[in-house]
């Protein structure tokens, strides 16, 4: 005999069980020098700055 479950696994044990598995939104934030929109931690699409320091050229 191979590995079976021995009982069936209910709808809220399952439920539970998955409950941490759905998706966050994005942490998004103001960019400081042109205002837009840009994902925390990363350089700001718009105008290419990161913390305040132009880090590449758009």
């Amino acid at each position: 005999m191979g590995a079976l479950p021995k009982r069936k696994i209910s709808k809220q044990r399952k439920g539970n069980r998955r409950s941490h598995h759905a998706l966050a939104a994005p942490a998004l934030t103001v960019c400081k020098e042109c205002k837009a929109t840009a994902l925390a931690h990363h350089v700001c699409a718009n105008c290419g700055s990161y913390k305040g320091v132009q880090v590449i050229a758009v």
